[in-house]
């Protein structure tokens, strides 16, 4: 997963501005309990950050790679 992509399937999920602002708010315990945006910053994958956004959350499984559904349905 690319920076790009992340920012998609977060607006995908979450929608553009409740998604922003949960990448903004959010601490992720898993990953040091910084936000996804800090964790953007600070040059985490983006992968790292989406499964670790996933699980806070409580997404299901069907969530953790949306971005490789979309490839293979090219």
């Amino acid at each position: 997963m690319n920076h790009s992509e992340f920012w998609k399937v977060v607006d995908n999920e979450f929608g553009t501005a409740y998604g922003q602002a949960l990448t903004r708010s959010l601490a992720l315990p898993s990953l040091g309990h910084k936000t996804a945006a800090e964790l953007i910053e600070d040059g985490e994958k983006p992968q790292k950050i989406w499964l670790a956004l996933c699980e806070e959350m409580d997404l299901g499984e069907d969530h953790m790679f949306p971005h490789r559904k979309e490839q293979k349905k090219k």
